[in-house]
């Protein structure tokens, strides 16, 4: 674990999931795993390798399953246990947030006004400091996990808001927020602005911010003024960038790989990656490949 001073995470996982029903239409889309691991897991896991103390997660009433998944269920253990299932148990146990170890708060965002808006959402359980924000969808594999690499470089930087960035083909920047840059220092860029989804021909950089932030605190009172942006919600990167003047802004390039797993395309991606590494899975993928006539030249 990272000694960390970033001591709150916020997860925004009130979306509704569109892009995936039916399969979202009962389960929250942020539970649907990478093979056996659901994503909010993932996410969950990088904050506490990073050392947060407090997580806050702005949900939707529609979405209980998510806390369930999240809080420790002491019923089902026991149940597991009697039935000789420990190691399932085990795993489980280890999963769940452990309250004695860290804060749980669970917040409602009940109509989507945007990711500005359910940021926002959680400013009155938000520890003192720069705030950790975390994007369930964006799962980013790595040795060392990428909340953990930005808060040691943050702890190292004057800029008060930090957003992690890759480079994508300039094609593709329509898609992403794009730093304005003035000057790069090893994985960092720093920026005098930020761009949301602009025009390839007009874009500033091929910098793309994907979906983890640390940020001032004083992103909440920029929050509480920002008027509605891009698709009419309110906007984080509007906030970020109207707080640059006074606390500056940098990109982080982790190391790690992103999946976008807010698309079909992604989760698969990252399912046939994860699945690649282990060997139980080997003869699976094997298989898979001679009948595609995938498998390389000898």
């Amino acid at each position: 674990m990272t000694n960390s001073t970033i001591r709150t995470a916020i997860f925004p996982v009130a979306g509704l999931g569109t892009r995936f029903l039916p399969a979202t239409k009962a389960t929250p889309k942020e539970l649907l795993p990478v093979i056996d691991t659901p994503l909010i897991q993932y996410a969950i896991d990088e904050a506490r390798d990073a050392g947060v103390e407090r997580m806050i997660f702005v949900s939707h009433p529609s979405k209980e399953a998510i806390e369930r998944h999240v809080r420790q269920d002491a019923e089902l253990s026991a149940t597991l246990k009697e039935r000789g299932k420990v190691k399932i148990a085990d795993k489980l146990d280890d999963a769940a947030l452990d309250e004695d170890e860290h804060e749980i708060v669970f917040v409602m965002q009940d109509e989507p006004l945007g990711l500005g808006h359910a940021v926002n959402c959680a400013r009155d359980h938000v520890l003192p400091g720069a705030v950790a924000v975390i994007l369930p969808d964006d799962l980013i594999m790595g040795e060392t996990g990428c909340l953990s690499e930005m808060a040691e470089a943050y702890a190292k930087t004057d800029a008060g808001h930090m957003v992690a960035t890759m480079d994508v083909p300039r094609e593709k920047v329509s898609s992403y927020g794009v730093l304005a840059p003035t000057r790069t220092e090893g994985p960092l860029t720093f920026a005098r602005g930020m761009v949301e989804k602009p025009d390839p021909a007009d874009a500033p950089s091929t910098k793309a911010v994907v979906g983890r932030y640390i940020l001032d605190a004083c992103i909440f009172d920029a929050l509480a003024v920002q008027g509605p942006g891009s698709g009419g919600e309110i906007q984080l990167t509007d906030a970020i960038a109207a707080g640059i003047e006074k606390v500056g802004l940098v990109g982080f390039e982790f190391s790690g790989e992103r999946f976008d797993c807010g698309s079909k395309q992604g989760m698969l991606a990252a399912t046939l990656t994860l699945a690649a590494r282990d060997k139980d899975y080997a003869e699976v993928l094997s298989e898979f490949c001679d009948k595609l006539d995938l498998r390389p030249a000898a």
